[in-house]
């Protein structure tokens, strides 16, 4: 019913002027040819429903599109040699179990369309487990903001490592939030000091931060260094970091304050630390979300 009548809606609207369409609803095959060609939509949030593929897109003023689906990608293809000239944020949400090469999928489409150029914004949401390759987003060299969140409720979903992080650092040097999960996990897995280090580096812009990392790699006074042109270069200290997310990851009694001293070293502008490991409240950095974020839109 509500399928029906949002899509008859949509259908009885001046169609050469409709600039915003959010509807949290499927449409109807008639409503779905219309909606992907509006010569006017700035702003399109859209549920795919089934394995059906999308018509090829025709949206020259699209700036943000919010995709939900709930089953595999082969609508995807509706991207491919899709007009765009001014889209600048994309979302993708679903709790499909069959996610698999989503990331490789998209990429492949993006190459075939104007977005590498305009695209800032990359988020893609899931409550599910979910081992992205990240590889993917190498291409996306414009990103302010990259999300990609996935759940560790049952096991650690995170394959991110230090080579990959270092090589989207040196790809993306404009992020200022970054995000890779929902909040680590305490299993001990993720990127070392040295990643940490590389997006310091890289990434001056960098001002919010979540990602799984080895606590143990920061149990050292020293500052790890990067590789940089065939020469090894500190940390950069004008990196913007503020703010950390840190989860559940578990920090041993007695390496506290080396820790604590060693992400200062890298970045030392931190100022906030969202954890839910007692093990963190310790540390003269105030914890939680400010009402403001600094530095951040």
């Amino acid at each position: 019913m509500i399928t029906a009548a949002v899509s008859e809606m949509l259908l009885a609207t001046n169609q050469n002027t409709l600039q915003r369409f959010h509807v949290d609803s499927p449409l109807t095959e008639e409503a779905n040819k219309v909606i992907h060609k509006l010569p006017s939509l700035r702003d399109l949030w859209v549920v795919i429903d089934g394995p059906g593929s999308l018509p090829t897109l025709a949206l020259p003023d699209l700036a943000t599109i919010d995709v939900e689906y709930n089953d595999d990608h082969r609508w995807l293809q509706g991207f491919r040699g899709a007009t765009f000239g001014k889209l600048t944020s994309v979302t993708f949400r679903s709790d499909s179990s069959s996610i698999g090469d989503f990331l490789e999928a998209f990429e492949s489409v993006a190459l075939t369309t104007s977005i590498m150029a305009t695209l800032t914004e990359f988020q893609f949401c899931t409550s599910s487990q979910w081992r992205p390759n990240c590889r993917s987003l190498l291409p996306f060299t414009q990103l302010k903001k990259l999300d990609i969140m996935f759940s560790c409720i049952h096991d650690c979903s995170s394959t991110i490592d230090d080579n990959i992080v270092t090589d989207l650092a040196r790809a993306m040097p404009k992020p200022e939030i970054l995000r890779f999960g929902e909040a680590p996990c305490k299993i001990p897995t993720g990127v070392t000091a040295k990643g940490l280090a590389a997006l310091a580096h890289y990434c001056l812009h960098l001002a919010l931060l979540c990602i799984h990392f080895q606590v143990a790699s920061l149990d050292s006074p020293e500052i790890p260094q990067v590789a940089s042109g065939g020469e090894s270069t500190m940390p950069r200290e004008d990196c913007a970091l503020t703010i950390l997310e840190v989860g559940e990851i578990y920090v041993p009694e007695g390496s506290r304050s080396t820790v604590s001293l060693a992400l200062l070293r890298i970045f030392p502008r931190l100022n906030y630390i969202k954890y839910a490991s007692p093990g963190w409240a310790w540390l003269h950095i105030e914890s939680g979300f400010p009402t403001t974020y600094p530095s951040l839109k």
